[in-house]
């Protein structure tokens, strides 16, 4: 049985984490292990992949304990984190791109194949996406990915945002209308997805 770990308030983790960057060791235990299920959950959902997440989550925490130095509170500690987290799933995905791993079996490759999710996005729209979200206002944006990238429920996204519940749905419903609007947006959708052209 695992005790669920109390919930620490982002200018908690914030501080924590500036104190970490000076150098602090105490402050950097407790800035890790408030945030480790946070990142693990984002890392899974990211990559659609329980298996790699504690890889995930560790290559995730080496990058941001190594950036830490860096790291000067413009932004939350939780939001700097999950960003650290994201670009570490896409160069996961991109590396895995590249060396495709190999199977035991007599074909390998259609059974590769099988095994690949279907009617998903692809990852250019996943970035895509990713890039909207990015733009959503930063307490929309903070309601979005705590409830629909995190699964937290509402009412403790609204404790984490020291705001009403009510506020939250708003805030999720507003950037939930705004994503499904610039998703429309074939221009805006199309200059998202395609590289630039040197």
């Amino acid at each position: 049985m695992t005790l669920a770990l109390p919930t620490v308030t982002d200018e908690t983790v914030t501080a924590w984490a500036l104190a970490a960057a000076d150098g602090d060791s105490e402050a950097v235990d407790s800035f890790v292990r408030a945030l480790q299920r946070d990142v693990r959950r984002y890392v899974t959902y990211l990559a659609d992949d329980a298996q790699a997440a504690d890889d995930l989550t560790q290559d995730t925490f080496l990058r941001a304990l190594t950036a830490l130095p860096r790291f000067e509170g413009r932004s939350s500690a939780r939001t700097w984190l999950l960003s650290i987290a994201r670009r570490t799933v896409i160069d996961s995905l991109r590396r895995a791109a590249c060396r495709p791993r190999t199977a035991c079996g007599d074909d390998w490759q259609a059974a590769a194949e099988r095994a690949q999710p279907t009617g998903l996005p692809g990852f250019d729209e996943g970035v895509a996406l990713m890039e909207l979200v990015d733009s959503l206002p930063g307490d929309r944006r903070e309601a979005f990915v705590l409830t629909q990238l995190l699964g937290l429920p509402y009412a403790e996204a609204a404790e984490l945002s020291r705001c009403p519940v009510g506020t939250v749905r708003s805030r999720v419903s507003r950037a939930r209308t705004a994503l499904a609007e610039w998703a429309a947006d074939e221009p805006v959708t199309r200059h998202l997805a395609e590289p630039a052209v040197a």
